[in-house]
């Protein structure tokens, strides 16, 4: 029983935890570009570090493939913050979503009401 008498701590505990996950988490575009500078001048600083601890091409390499990651990073986080469009499926293969179809057969095949109605069941006429 005693544990029992502490439960509120834990809910405080799991609340206050969402609410520091949540101040971490990208929300905008602007935060996201942020980021993406804050990445861009990392990358760019362990570059210059790879071309002076390996002169030549090796270093350059090296240089280069920091700076190419932050282009991948990049990329991802403005994908993962762009509001998704309305009847547009995400993913490389975005088509249009289809409506789906009730596979019942006591369902009508035309949902949209024609001559004016207000609903398929309705008699009156505007």
């Amino acid at each position: 029983m005693a544990e029992l008498r502490r439960w509120h701590n834990v809910c405080l505990t799991m609340a206050m935890g969402k609410r520091i996950v949540r101040l971490f988490t990208i929300k905008t575009r602007t935060e996201a570009w942020l980021v993406i500078w804050a990445i861009a001048l990392g990358a760019v600083e362990r570059g210059r570090h790879y071309m002076e601890m390996y002169p030549g091409v090796g270093g350059q390499l090296l240089a280069v493939a920091c700076t190419g990651v932050v282009f991948l990073a990049g990329a991802r986080l403005l994908d993962s913050v762009r509001p998704a469009a309305p009847g547009i499926a995400p993913g490389p293969y975005a088509a249009a979503l289809r409506p789906v179809r009730s596979a019942s057969r006591s369902r009508r095949t035309s949902r949209h009401p024609r001559g004016g109605r207000a609903s398929p069941i309705s008699l009156r006429r505007d």
